[in-house]
């Protein structure tokens, strides 16, 4: 079985899914994956050609330094990791209204690696407002020098942009490949970005005219409760339901344990 060991914590990770995922996806020239996140299914594949996007600029800047500059990224870390263990819970607030006012990525990393769960979460404002995971000491700096070598060996063919989804998928052609893992449809005001509905459905409609293959996910089931989006069905071949464990929103939120479906739209 194919474990990833994540190097950057981000809502919405597709750890649990990339097995399953992955062995739908067909040959292809290039890789794109305009909603990186954390990074998973590009990990998995780790194409020689790729380019991954983001709308929000300090998370591509920070793959940027996993990629090509972690050791520096990880001394960052090993310092914050310090001052928290030794200083106390106050650090990492301190870091938190720091990151809010200079974006800087390695704040960022440091404040994935030890807020509650993992859970990325911005304010109205765009500010990062999740608290610090008391209960974990975040990961040892030791045990984290392995697996960002790891992930920076697997994404050196991978080009990092930052922008919309429509512009980092500006020059896709036939034989090329895109993933994508846009923001829920139910999940407005959590997460950084939204998804406007027509839009999207307008970019399908122009990669489906393009001939080029792409792979969706997008809401599914939590529970009982049923979040599935009427995605109009010429723009897609197969519907496929991938568990994706419990959600780990809900267990944070209201102490609940539900077990996830992921829907995965393919148009080949």
């Amino acid at each position: 079985m194919f474990t990833i060991q994540p190097v950057i914590k981000w809502s919405g990770s597709k750890r649990s899914q990339a097995a399953a995922i992955t062995q739908y996806i067909p040959n292809f020239n290039r890789y794109y994956e305009p909603f990186v996140g954390g990074g998973s299914i590009a990990y998995a594949i780790s194409p020689d050609k790729g380019l991954c996007g983001d709308i929000y600029e300090p998370l591509i800047n920070l793959w940027r330094l996993i990629q090509s500059g972690y050791e520096t990224l990880l001394e960052q870390y090993r310092l914050h990791w310090d001052r928290l263990q030794n200083e106390g819970y106050l650090v990492f607030y301190e870091i938190r209204e720091k990151y809010n006012k200079n974006q800087n990525p390695a704040d960022l990393f440091f404040l994935s690696r030890t807020c509650v769960n993992g859970l990325i979460r911005f304010n109205k404002n765009g500010e990062f407002n999740n608290s610090l995971h008391h209960t974990r000491k975040g990961i040892d700096p030791m045990r984290l020098k392995s697996i960002m070598a790891n992930w920076s060996e697997r994404l050196q063919g991978v080009e990092f942009q930052s922008g919309d989804y429509w512009e980092t998928t500006q020059n896709v052609r036939k034989g090329d490949f895109v993933y994508l893992d846009p923001p829920y449809f139910h999940t407005k005001g959590r997460y950084f970005g939204t998804i406007d509905f027509e839009r999207f459905t307008d970019y399908l409609v122009w990669l489906n005219k393009k001939n080029v293959n792409y792979a969706l996910s997008f809401d599914g089931i939590r529970g009982e409760t049923d979040y599935m989006i009427e995605l109009p069905k010429e723009l897609y071949k197969r519907h496929l339901m991938l568990s994706s464990g419990n959600s780990s929103f809900k267990k944070v939120m209201d102490k609940k344990n539900e077990t996830v479906y992921e829907s995965l739209y393919l148009n080949y």
